[in-house]
């Protein structure tokens, strides 16, 4: 079974930047690319549990605030160590200006 959760609205986040969602036990982080898109991933760098929303937001990277590991927030890939485990990501899609994610249960 899969849901759309409602995240935020498209203003809600500047281009080339991200927010952090968090839904039920989990933390997401949010972003808006330089093209005007929006994609979801994992809220945590998965080589030490850090919030990503807290990180620099490049093109179509997201680098960690604590190491520096870096992820393709489009395709959740790794990119830079210290960071080597690939970040989950989600369907996103826009409804009447607001940003909404899709999670399965």
């Amino acid at each position: 079974m899969s849901d759309w959760i409602d995240v935020c609205a498209t203003d809600d986040i500047e281009e080339e930047d991200v927010i952090r969602f968090d839904h039920g036990a989990h933390s997401y982080a949010i972003y808006h690319s330089p093209e005007g898109e929006f994609f979801a991933t994992d809220g945590l760098c998965t080589h030490e549990q850090v919030h990503l929303a807290d990180g620099l937001v490049m093109d179509h990277i997201i680098e960690c605030p604590k190491h520096n590991g870096q992820f393709n927030y489009k395709t959740g890939k790794a990119s830079r160590l210290p960071a080597c485990d690939h970040l989950g990501t989600y369907p996103v899609r826009v409804v009447d200006g607001r940003v909404q994610m899709q999670l399965s249960e």
